[in-house]
Parts: structure tokens; sequence; C-alpha cells
């Protein structure tokens, strides 16, 4: 809901999947929007699909079960909520030292300001302005972890010799230069959610969320299906939990049935922390939405 870096081509016409990249009813990510390799365990073609959005299924980022199976076996023996979340952020600061730089490599002459940037600061960064060095960051981290490539960020990104990509790459290099392990504290974030969303909804899939966007017909719109539109959206995007706060964001509101699966993180797993109350960073692809 931060701005239009979420996703808005405002010089574009709206863009039609291109042929082989359709379905007549289940339009696939089209090949323009993913990499043919990613670091999780279902490819940028299904994860990024609407058949993905109505049937999601278990998403992981290679590695990261395995390599904190420790924390996740502490966490999974805690019964309150509140001492899995003080927990979680505990773990964080011991694993990634981020309260102790000199121990993850930093010396003298480096850029503190870079060096302190975490996984909390990179989100309240993105609250903040989605189209922000913390965006690019964020936005690069779903392209590598999920296969999903950027379409916005601070312009629409449609030819990737251009010069959109291009500031788009320098933003990234820039977020994550003399940075402590940053993309790893994010996939220990997501994988934490998830964790937590398991544990709290065991026999829910999706989240009736909503999103605040401006000049809606220049997204990116590929086709109409039982009275719902369907959108490629950004690889990374805000919804919030209620409709009225979505409306600040925009002159128009879109409402989406949003797997669990596809929640980076969101307030009610770290209470107090994100600044940004009843909103969700949700990863991206092809989805129905309702247009209000």
């Amino acid at each position: 809901m931060r701005g239009a870096g979420d996703g808005v081509a405002y010089d574009k016409e709206p863009v039609q999947c291109k042929d082989g990249d359709k379905h007549p009813d289940n339009p696939t990510l089209p090949t323009w929007a993913r990499l043919s390799i990613n670091r999780c365990n279902l490819p940028a073609v299904i994860l990024g699909s609407l058949t993905y959005q109505q049937n999601p299924s278990p998403l992981e980022i290679d590695g990261v079960a395995d390599l904190h199976r420790d924390f996740f076996r502490m966490l999974h023996m805690r019964e309150e909520s509140a001492e899995r979340v003080q927990l979680f952020q505990d773990y964080m600061r011991m694993c990634f030292r981020l309260d102790a730089l000199e121990d993850a490599g930093l010396t003298p002459g480096m850029s503190k300001n870079r060096g302190k940037l975490n996984y909390l600061k990179l989100i309240r960064g993105w609250h903040f302005n989605s189209d922000s060095i913390e965006g690019a960051v964020l936005k690069s981290w779903a392209e590598s972890r999920f296969g999903l490539l950027p379409r916005y960020h601070r312009a629409p990104i449609r030819d990737f010799s251009g010069e959109a990509y291009t500031q788009y790459l320098e933003q990234r290099s820039s977020g994550l230069y003399n940075t402590n392990a940053l993309e790893a504290q994010l996939d220990l974030l997501y994988t934490y959610t998830q964790t937590e969303l398991a544990r709290r909804y065991p026999e829910r899939t999706h989240f009736s969320l909503y999103r605040g966007v401006n000049r809606w017909e220049s997204f990116e719109i590929l086709g109409e299906r039982e009275g719902q539109t369907l959108v490629l959206l950004n690889n990374v995007n805000s919804f919030s939990r209620e409709q009225e706060r979505a409306g600040e964001f925009g002159d128009r509101v879109i409402a989406a049935e949003v797997p669990l699966t596809k929640i980076i993180c969101c307030d009610e797993v770290l209470p107090g922390k994100l600044q940004g109350e009843g909103e969700f960073l949700v990863i991206g692809g092809v989805f129905g939405v309702r247009a209000d």
C-alpha cells in the first residue's frame, strides 16, 4: 500500500498474456515475468500462477529449515505466541550478531549505517517507500528465492536492458553492499512467518486481503474470469486486512484471496515491530482480484 512502486505501470497500456503463457481459464506466469531457476521447492511458473493462488501447497526456501533446525525445534516447544515472537527476535540477534556487528566482520572504516541494516529496518523502509533502496533489496530477494522478476521499481520494468531495470539493479547492489547476510535474514523471517501462521491457522489456506491502487487500468491485466480480474502483480506487494485502511492508499481498492504461503511477514507474527498495523507483505504473480 506504500506508493506506486508495488506494481503500477503509469505510462504503459495494459499488457496481455502472450501465446503459450496462458490457458483459457488459468493463465500461467508469463515467461517474461519469471526466471527459469530459483531457490525454493516450486518453480516460478507454478508458484506464480493463478492455479497456485487457488490451490496453494507448501512453499519452502531451500535449506532454511535444515540450517536452523534447532531453532525451529525450540519454537515448536513454546506454547505461547508471545514466547515464540521473543524467541525469534533473540535468535535473529544471536545468529546474525545484530547487536555486535564486529563479530560479523564489520571493521573500522566500514559504514556502520549500512552494516546496521537488518530485516526489521528493511521492512520498515519498505513500509515508508516501496521504491526505496530497501524496496529494491526486498524485490531482489523475492526474485532470487522465488524466481519472480520485478515488474515495477520507480518505473515500469518491461525492458531488462532498459533504464528502469538498471536503476533497480543499482539500488539493489547499493542496498546489499556491506550488509550482514541480509537476504539470509529475510529467508529466516519468511520461514518463521510460515511456521507461525501454520500453527495459528492449521485449517486455513487463505486470507481475504485488500489493497489500495491508483490508475487500475494501467496494471498488467491478463483477462477476466468468473467476475474476477486476472492481474500480474509485482513480485512483492503490500496488502491490508482492512478494506477501509487499504482505501487510504489509492482511489480504488482491490480484494484478493491471498494464500498464507505467499505471506512474507505481517504485524500479527511480529506485533509492534513492523510499523504497519494490519499490513501484509505478499509474494506476487498472477492473481484473481475483485476491483471495487
